[in-house]
């Protein structure tokens, strides 16, 4: 049996490694890695394989930045003579990136069967270049696995017939379980001199958030003035750090702000799990920071994950300085001693999917009765929706 996986940013990888793991252990099984190279930039692609121990790509399209149409272009004139040589019998996308969309076209119009893993994830916000791909991901698949109940209830209302349908858990959870660990081992709090629980950690990078100079301008002195309570950590994703550098203007106070280099996934997540707090706009430290009982800001008026809402470990906020530091004040003040418990977020979804695959498996009834519907409806909003969102282009 022959399985694909293609991926091209970052947030793709963590989903990635766990999966692998868990095929390679199948006898029989051989399973191929394409990298796009949608995120070609060593602190966001080769450190990630090498942390995960994901084994090098068997492929690597080299696709590099440009626009959504561009990208996506690419990835599949370069994708397609690839999987038509090797005729896998399934080829695996991964999240919402534009190669993600693009792979999954490529894939159905050679009449391969798609899997996409975490399926069913909706914002409500067309906006999103990544609702746009989540939906025609989904509407693609043979085979959508599912990391919480709520995404059954979008696919369900979209017409997702149900035995394609597999609530498997969260494989992002798988990577976390398996990385803590080492990453508690290294002490990340330490090595930047700061005290656990006594520090905030900062990532912005949509372009909703740090594309426009007057609200980037505006997300850097809050930061600033948080920064006069305690000391922030603010990894710069490349894109937010060429904004930053475009600005010229370091944001006036006293506060302690600290504009970083990317750091890899295990030195991340040592922050994350000491830290006080987390602000952010990625999608997956809203589900890292639930799992971790961690409290946590999102600054976007939206979110596909709105399960990270329901324990109240995760809040949106527009980006206001007033907003960001009462919520800030809020959420560590009323931060819960328990962590969350969600429902097959386990570290074993990756051994589910290839049950799926492998031994066609099927998983229990994921229907959802009316207390998880009123629980976990399909988007948590904040506010309008105000800009345009990022693909990790």
């Amino acid at each position: 049996m022959r399985i694909v996986s293609v991926v091209g940013a970052r947030p793709n990888f963590m989903k990635l490694a766990p999966v692998d793991r868990a095929l390679v252990k199948r006898p029989g099984v051989e399973h191929v890695i394409v990298h796009t190279g949608q995120h070609y930039d060593p602190d966001m692609s080769d450190a990630f394989f090498e942390e995960l121990w994901i084994p090098a790509p068997d492929h690597h399209l080299g696709v590099g930045s440009g626009s959504h149409a561009a990208q996506t272009a690419a990835v599949m004139e370069r994708l397609e003579p690839v999987l038509v040589q090797l005729r896998p019998d399934a080829v695996l996308v991964y999240g919402d990136v534009n190669s993600t969309l693009a792979a999954a076209l490529v894939a159905a119009k050679l009449r391969l069967r798609v899997g996409h893993v975490e399926a069913g994830l909706r914002s409500g916000d067309w906006s999103m270049p990544e609702e746009i791909n989540r939906v025609v991901a989904d509407r693609l698949s043979d085979l959508l696995f599912i990391p919480s109940r709520d995404a059954e209830a979008n696919l369900q209302a979209e017409g997702i017939p149900a035995e394609r349908v597999h609530f498997v858990g969260n494989v992002m959870i798988d990577s976390l379980c398996w990385a803590l660990p080492e990453a508690l081992e290294r002490n990340a709090p330490a090595r930047h001199e700061l005290r656990e629980g006594e520090y905030v950690v900062v990532t912005l990078h949509r372009p909703s958030n740090v594309d426009d100079p007057a609200t980037l301008r505006v997300l850097l002195d809050a930061l600033r003035s948080l920064g006069r309570r305690w000391p922030v950590l603010f990894p710069m994703h490349p894109r937010a750090r060429k904004r930053v550098r475009a600005l010229g203007v370091v944001p006036e106070g006293d506060g302690d702000l600290r504009l970083m280099e990317p750091v890899g996934y295990l030195e991340m997540l040592g922050l994350v799990v000491g830290a006080a707090l987390v602000i952010t706009d990625s999608g997956g430290l809203q589900e890292e920071t639930t799992f971790l009982g961690i409290p946590c800001l999102t600054v976007r008026p939206n979110t596909e994950r709105p399960i990270t809402c329901a324990p109240g470990t995760n809040r949106l906020v527009p980006p206001r300085p007033d907003a960001i530091l009462a919520a800030a004040e809020r959420a560590v003040a009323r931060r819960s001693p328990a962590r969350p418990v969600i429902e097959r977020w386990d570290g074993r979804a990756a051994e589910r999917i290839v049950g799926v695959l492998c031994d066609d498996e099927r998983l229990d009834d994921v229907s959802m009765n009316d207390v998880a519907l009123r629980r976990y409806p399909v988007a948590i909003s904040a506010a309008p929706a105000y800009s345009h969102e990022e693909v990790g282009t």
